[in-house]
């Protein structure tokens, strides 16, 4: 058959999928299995599945197939099963610690005199003010480091650092190395700015650089970017040795990796980060908005030397530099302890729901570590990923994250990711006893 608009039989299996003909989990056949049964050519039906793809209703994984999303909760069917439960969302994963609003406005009284409010509500530059450099330095410092003042630039938030991380250091159609399983923010802005992605194996220590090394050797990287310590979502740290071998690598490929530490606050076991070891090779970046709140943030860049200048240009020219007021209020709360007390409350917080997985996934295979805000949990078999996130929507009403979030290429782990941070503890402590009822039934 000629002339078939691919969008329309998108929209004939769209509407299956909304009806509830096809169900989340479900599997499609073949692209050519499709093609013959809807006597359309192949090349149509790889249009129709991309055309669902990016709809979000199908999920491809790499040796399996073409499966049905989950869907997400329906308040509806959760509340018809258990009229006293409300939806949990353990997608989301911002803490919150007790009394931290109150330490926080105690800091801005004087920042609210009108006099000090005209300066501070003006646009700031890249490179911020010299107060803040300093205080960005305070923050950011690790036992064994401390990064230089005149290296660090402002974002509005995290995600802007890394978007301007990634501008200027990749150019559209450049080449990211990035781990098999990552933070899916970074897949979203690297297709936005054109860049496509390598994904690259890693071990129980972490990224491994012997795979950085190969792909490089295959096409040239542009850059790397890293999440060195509690990597999210597999929670790993990598240490003192893995560190110095990833760093050695990126020397001589004279490649510059992009470190996030945005998890690092919670912890203070792990080594120095990555640019410790390689300084003139690794632009890292942070924010405030785990460790305050995300709503009134500011994201921090260290730029290796000779950098600085590129970044700063990417920062204006994205519109991504920090406002003048959030500017203001970090350097007020990391210069009264405010950020100190907040993270220390955090970091038990933190250590208090770990324990709470401990006790309700017990037997399960779950990897975590005490100081993170999030585990990710090896799915007992036949449980899918996807199948398991809508199950735990529809009958639970508990939101989890599935693997095919993080994977970037590659075959999709049977896994999920659980945020800890953002209901309160009891509710939490119920939805991982229904998660582990769900996961002991015998699956879909």
């Amino acid at each position: 058959m000629r002339g078939v608009d691919y969008r329309r039989v998108a929209d004939e299996v769209a509407a299956q999928i909304a009806s509830g003909a096809l169900c989340p989990g479900d599997r499609l056949p073949t692209q050519r299995a499709f093609a013959r049964a809807r006597r359309i050519a192949v090349s149509t039906a790889i249009r129709v599945y991309g055309e669902l793809g990016r709809r979000g209703l199908v999920v491809g994984e790499v040796g399996r197939g073409t499966f049905v999303r989950a869907a997400p909760p329906h308040p509806g069917s959760v509340l018809a099963e258990d009229s006293g439960r409300t939806p949990v969302n353990l997608e989301l994963n911002y803490p919150l610690a007790e009394g931290q609003s109150e330490l926080m406005a105690r800091s801005l009284g004087g920042l609210l005199r009108p006099d000090v409010l005209t300066g501070a509500t003006r646009p700031a530059a890249a490179d911020g003010t010299a107060a803040a450099r300093d205080a960005a330095a305070e923050l950011l410092a690790r036992p064994g480091w401390r990064p230089d003042p005149e290296r660090i630039l402002f974002a509005g938030n995290g995600r802007q650092a890394i978007a301007a991380a990634l501008s200027s250091l990749v150019r559209p159609g450049g080449r990211l190395g990035i781990e098999e399983l990552t933070y899916p923010l970074v897949k979203a802005v690297a297709e936005r700015l054109g860049i496509d992605l390598v994904p690259l194996a890693m071990d129980a220590g972490g990224l491994l650089p012997g795979a950085v090394a190969a792909a490089h050797r295959r096409t040239p990287l542009s850059a790397l970017y890293v999440q060195p310590t509690l990597h999210n979502p597999l929670t790993l740290t990598m240490d003192d040795e893995r560190r110095s071998q990833l760093a050695a690598t990126m020397v001589e490929l004279d490649l510059c990796a992009i470190e996030d530490t945005t998890w690092a606050f919670l912890t203070g076991a792990a080594p120095p980060p990555l640019a410790a070891y390689a300084p003139g090779h690794t632009l890292l970046v942070d924010s405030l908005s785990k460790r305050l709140a995300p709503g009134l943030t500011t994201g921090f860049l260290v730029a290796p030397a000779g950098h600085t200048p590129a970044l700063a240009r990417a920062l204006r020219s994205g519109a991504w530099t920090a406002g003048g007021f959030n500017l203001e209020a970090a350097v007020r709360w990391a210069g009264d302890g405010t950020v100190e007390a907040v993270t220390a409350a955090k970091r038990a917080d933190a250590a208090a729901r770990h324990a709470l997985v401990r006790t309700h996934l017990d037997g399960f295979r779950v990897r975590g570590d005490a100081a993170a805000y999030f585990c990710w949990w090896e799915l007992p078999a036949p449980w899918r990923a996807e199948t398991f996130a809508a199950a735990a929507a529809e009958r639970l009403g508990v939101a989890v994250t599935p693997g095919t979030a993080f994977a970037v290429g590659g075959r999709v782990p049977d896994a999920v990711r659980i945020g800890l941070a953002t209901p309160p503890a009891p509710v939490l402590a119920g939805a991982l006893r229904r998660l582990a009822a769900l996961a002991a039934t015998a699956g879909p």
